[in-house]
């Protein structure tokens, strides 16, 4: 569903929150499985620091998935995402949404959703900014008010979050803070990451 800049940035600006899904949104759709049959999931440094932006200047993000993994809990409560902002096993995304912005308290004109497949089309259809990776399924990409450059897992989150702010008229001075050294943003990762090699930005 191609739409003019203008009409994007309006509903850019509109947003509120930003829900998304996890499996090719947050990943690249691979699912991984350990000896013990346990799901591993591989998310994006980037799309995480964007989130923790996204959250300092006071957009909620949520997650909405249909699977069930315990990695997903752990990256939410890295990123700082609440319980009541996290969807694991939805069969109807739609409904779920719905309820989430009513959580919320906010019209879906004022949710943005980012998905990447079937089960996400009815979600879609009812956010005010609806988005999706650039490998998305053919018949999400048809749907979405804006199709990413980057695929998912790999900076697609980021591109929607800096859409939004930019549209709001915040992306600019994130960037200027960042250049000169006084941009701050909480990092929950840091806490365990002394030592460890870890990267702490998100």
């Amino acid at each position: 569903m191609a739409i003019r800049r203008a009409e994007l940035v309006r509903r850019a600006r509109r947003v509120r929150a930003v829900v998304l899904d996890v499996d090719g949104v947050l990943t690249d759709a691979q699912l991984i499985y350990g000896p013990r049959g346990e799901a591993l999931k591989s998310f994006s440094a980037r799309d995480g620091f964007a989130i923790k932006l996204a959250q300092r200047e006071g957009i909620t993000v949520g997650l909405l998935s249909g699977r069930v993994a315990a990695p997903v809990r752990a990256r939410a409560r890295d990123l700082g995402i609440p319980p009541r902002l996290v969807v694991q096993g939805s069969g109807a995304k739609a409904d779920d949404l719905r309820r989430l912005a009513a959580r919320l308290g906010l019209d879906l004109a004022a949710v943005a959703f980012v998905g990447d497949d079937l089960p996400d089309l009815p979600a879609l259809a009812i956010a005010g900014l609806a988005a999706c990776p650039a490998d998305a399924a053919a018949e999400v990409r048809e749907r979405c008010h804006h199709v990413c450059v980057a695929p998912g897992g790999h900076g697609a989150v980021r591109e929607v979050i800096a859409l939004v702010l930019e549209a709001q008229g915040r992306w600019q001075g994130l960037v200027e803070a960042a250049r000169s050294g006084t941009l701050r943003v909480g990092h929950s990762d840091r806490r365990r990451s002394k030592g460890d090699g870890r990267d702490d930005r998100a």
